[in-house]
């Protein structure tokens, strides 16, 4: 472990902590928090990573689940200079995790609890850092919403911004669904702690925030309670009396309480050169003495955990084994011999000591009571062991993890019994044997089958079909299969959401909230039940579904469940053209959810970020009470 562990960088693995992770054996501790705790690991060939396991409150809620996955997509497209990248991940198995590089620096929270507020010149370099970190991750449709001082690590070369976009999982999940915001408070953007839209200008809120922390040592809005420092953020102004002449233009823009008063990545990384007497250049000298010596500590890794020898199963010493148990190589037992005298300790037949990986040189029989005779303490490994290294996780079948927003099963028409066992993934067990019957129980199972056949085929008939209506009048057992399906699910409102460029919803959400889109990767719109996407290159708009299909409504048709179940004008995106206010769309998504979209408006042209407004009516698995 050599001295770093003594330093409290590294601390050793407890009792309840994984030995391996992906294959990945662990060495270390890293640290904890709010949304699982880091590992220190090793590639095959020797590199250093960090393994950021997912806690299993998170792991349990499919909502998380189905989001982490898009964000570790996108965070795995994220190759800046100032980002900590992606090595591997794992997002669905029992418990998520993903690994990046391993950072040899001290978080930025640390260096300045440990060594106070930093230079002028290294705050100027650490914000055009992060300011060119954060170009890179909201390239990638990404929005950190958790940009803090302890998610930028001091590396040698220049700052690192690491967990981005993994805030966003936990959103709107069964944790944080009753209200909780998602992000550090002293650190949050006004819009972000009123529960507003949180875009890519709430990242640069908190990168003035991070600049001035840096200058001064402390938040600008203040410690104590949670709600005490949200409520500065959203009414009152940031404390800057103690924040140094050269930085107050590019914080006090950052800091604007308007979105659209901030400035734009570019203007900051311009404004920070701007404020510097010299050309900003990113170097080894870019940090204080003492901070810098942080680094060095945390060169001083420690070694990956030794792998234990391989343990053979352990039986009942009485019990004789399974002849089909028994393998060529497997040493044929002998339980009738006679006990012979017991090896001196550490004697094998050969002479030699056995290696514990090293096969034995030939599969035959034992000596009689040559178990007895193995050294205390000792177990013999089974037959041909391989030696066990640690290797990276590659994707292995996994079962797929149901989501509730999937499609229910539906039943034929008039049936509220489910399809065969064999329509549902299971395979039928084998026929029973045949059993003696009685001619006379043949004869009236026979009538009795008949009569219920005709019943059945009697309720499968639609209502109307016996003339007079006799089985109505009569109350018999013609009952409509309609009567057997769930009632219509009421409908949620939703008024007045801002869907900005770039955006989508997902109707299963409660509330639905926009959030980026994870495009690339030859995925155009994104994954939502409702998208508006914007080409900044052609000032192409689109409004659509890539998770259903939709229908535009026209003047004569009323928005209503009823009207969007039977119009049949199906496609997938509208050119926003095609929108005015009061514009009406049904969009059906394949999750089974039914939702009438209102067109409101959309935002000014020389807005830097557009977003239209939407009002939603959503009934919820719709499609699963359908009468049809």
């Amino acid at each position: 472990m050599g001295s770093a562990p003594s330093a409290g960088f590294f601390q050793p693995l407890k009792a309840d902590d994984p030995a391996v992770v992906g294959g990945y054996r662990l060495a270390a501790v890293l640290g904890a928090g709010g949304m699982g705790k880091v590992y220190l690991s090793y590639t095959p060939g020797g590199r250093p990573i960090a393994i950021k396991v997912i806690r299993p409150e998170f792991s349990e809620d499919p909502e998380f689940r189905r989001r982490f996955q898009q964000e570790v997509r996108s965070a795995e497209r994220v190759q800046g200079l100032y980002t900590a990248p992606v090595i591997d991940s794992d997002t669905e198995g029992a418990q998520p995790w993903l690994a990046t590089a391993y950072v040899p620096g001290p978080s930025l929270a640390h260096a300045v609890a440990r060594h106070g507020a930093l230079p002028v010149r290294s705050v100027l370099l650490l914000t055009v850092g992060v300011a060119e970190a954060l170009h890179v991750i909201h390239g990638a449709g990404i929005v950190h919403r958790d940009l803090k001082p302890a998610n930028v690590l001091l590396a040698s070369d220049g700052p690192r911004v690491i967990d981005f976009g993994i805030a966003r999982a936990a959103d709107s999940t069964a944790l944080t669904s009753t209200g909780v915001s998602v992000g550090t408070p002293a650190f949050m953007a006004p819009e972000q702690a009123s529960a507003g839209t949180v875009t890519p200008a709430t990242d640069v809120f908190a990168l003035g925030q991070i600049a001035a922390f840096t200058a001064i040592g402390a938040s600008v809005f203040g410690d104590g309670p949670s709600h005490a420092v949200l409520y500065r953020i959203v009414h009152e102004d940031p404390d800057l009396s103690a924040l140094p002449e050269e930085l107050r233009p590019v914080v006090t823009r950052c800091l604007s309480r308007d979105p659209a008063d901030r400035p734009t990545l570019t203007e900051v990384i311009e404004l920070c050169n701007a404020a510097s007497e010299a050309p900003l250049r990113q170097g080894e000298d870019w940090l204080p003495q003492a901070v810098a010596g942080s680094i060095t500590e945390r060169l001083q890794l420690p070694a990956p955990a030794p792998t234990p020898p391989p343990q053979p199963p352990t039986a009942p010493a009485a019990q004789a084994p399974n002849p089909t148990e028994i393998s060529p190589q497997s040493p044929a037992p002998a339980p009738s011999a006679p006990p012979a005298p017991a090896a001196a300790p550490g004697f094998t037949p050969t002479g030699v000591a056995a290696a514990p990986t090293q096969a034995a040189p030939a599969p035959r029989a034992p000596a009689p009571g040559a178990q007895g005779a193995v050294p205390p303490g000792y177990r013999t490994p089974p037959p041909y062991a391989q030696p066990s290294y640690p290797q990276p996780s590659y994707p292995q079948p996994q079962p797929q993890y149901n989501q509730p927003s999937y499609t229910q099963p539906t039943y034929a028409p008039g049936h509220s019994t489910p399809p065969p066992f064999h329509t549902q993934g299971f395979a039928p067990g084998p026929p029973a044997p045949p059993r003696p019957r009685r001619t006379g129980l043949i004869v009236i199972g026979t009538v009795a089958a008949a009569v219920v056949g005709l019943v059945v085929l009697g309720s499968l008939l639609p209502d109307g079909t016996g003339k007079g209506g006799g089985d109505k009048a009569s109350g018999g057992g013609s009952s409509s299969g309609s009567s057997q399906q769930r009632p219509d699910p009421q409908p949620v409102s939703y008024q007045g959401i801002e869907m900005p460029q770039n955006h989508q919803l997902m109707f299963a959400d409660n509330p639905p909230r926009p959030a980026e889109e994870p495009t690339g990767a030859g995925v155009l719109y994104g994954h939502g039940d409702l998208f508006y996407y914007r080409d900044t290159l052609f000032g192409d708009e689109k409004f659509g579904t890539a998770n259903g299909k939709l229908v535009l409504l026209n003047n004569s048709e009323k928005g209503s469940l009823e009207t969007c179940r039977s119009v049949t004008r199906f496609t997938e995106k509208l050119g926003l053209d095609q929108l005015t206010d009061g514009s009406q769309v049904c969009v059906l998504s394949k999750a089974g959810h039914i939702t009438l979209a209102t067109f409101r408006s959309r935002s000014g042209a020389k807005d830097e970020t557009r977003f239209i407004t939407v009002d939603l009516t959503v009934w919820r698995n719709a499609d699963d009470a359908a009468k049809k």
